[in-house]
């Protein structure tokens, strides 16, 4: 299940400015209805990760909303051959492609209202950008799976060692991380291994993509501005699974947890983005809680529809 057909889409360059890789693009993805309805929702994926879960196109063209996914410089189909795959150094960097995202659905396309949708460090992303757009009238609500507001690791190293390692990356962002993703959670993805989706291991491989000081540094201030609180204007629903299990070596607990984030942090930090807010619990949701069992994935679906129906936005 969930192999991408591309040829049911339209995918398309967004060329960027040039950064300190050199030539930088983006990629977005449309699946519109043949008569749209002057709404979309607009998808960010995760970290080692880009868009192939055709069933969310799917479900956002039967509830009449076109839909569009954007792959950030140096994710999925916008790795170029001179580029590490998705690096960054801070997060206003995707700011571009999301503008040039926003202007292709809303003046190109007419689409009179927006929904932003984030997944991990999407959801970081695309709460950040809600954030600093919000007196522009960009978006008119915002979905987050899932979203990554704070590390994954205890307490005295993140108090600790953390803000040293973020500092080294500011000053030395292409120093290599000796710690990366643990393979455990793809894993549970991946129909060759214990899962039962189909993606492209070039853009979301098992090991990961390793990881540079700089990157580590670019999450670390992001999270640090929205645990300081931010002022997202629009309705925000904030879905996480009922648990999280430790990341490392996959195990069969890992198909019913969130094997990367702690659930704990995301329902703690949720508080503080928007004072119109909700937050779904999605029992044995996994990370992705879209790419869960199915019985799973359909209730994150009819949380996601009901917050919809709920601002109006169906």
């Amino acid at each position: 299940m969930g192999k991408f057909r591309e040829k049911q889409c339209v995918v398309s360059s967004l060329e960027l400015k040039e950064d300190y890789e050199g030539r930088a693009v983006a990629t977005l993805i449309e699946s519109k209805l043949e008569k749209g309805r002057g709404k979309a929702i607009l998808y960010i994926h995760g970290f080692v990760d880009y868009f192939f879960q055709i069933a969310l196109a799917e479900w956002a063209n039967c509830l009449g909303f076109d839909f569009y996914a954007i792959e950030l410089r140096k994710y999925g189909r916008s790795i170029l051959p001179h580029q590490k795959p998705n690096n960054f150094r801070e997060y206003t960097e995707y700011f571009e492609e999301l503008d040039l995202a926003v202007d292709t659905i809303r003046k190109n396309d007419g689409n009179e209202m927006l929904v932003l949708m984030g997944h991990s460090t999407g959801g970081l992303i695309g709460s950040l950008y809600a954030h600093h757009r919000r007196d522009k009238g960009t978006i008119d609500a915002l979905i987050l799976n899932s979203p990554f507001f704070d590390f994954n690791m205890p307490a005295l190293v993140k108090k600790l060692l953390l803000p040293l390692t973020a500092a080294i990356g500011k000053h030395f962002p292409d120093l290599p991380s000796p710690e990366g993703l643990k393979p455990g959670y793809p894993i549970s993805l991946h129909k060759d291994y214990s899962g039962e989706w189909d993606f492209d291991l070039s853009y979301k491989p098992i090991e990961g993509f390793p990881l540079n000081f700089g990157w580590i540094n670019a999450i670390h201030t992001a999270q640090q501005e929205l645990q300081k609180g931010l002022k997202i204007a629009v309705p925000v629903l904030v879905m996480h699974a009922s648990r999280s299990v430790k990341p490392g070596k996959y195990s069969p607990e890992m198909k019913t947890a969130d094997a990367v984030l702690n659930v704990e942090d995301i329902a703690r930090f949720a508080r503080v983005i928007g004072k119109n807010t909700e937050v779904a619990v999605v029992e044995d949701g996994l990370h992705d809680l879209l790419l869960s069992t199915k019985h799973v994935r359909e209730v994150a679906y009819n949380a996601m529809r009901e917050f919809l129906r709920k601002h109006a936005l169906l």
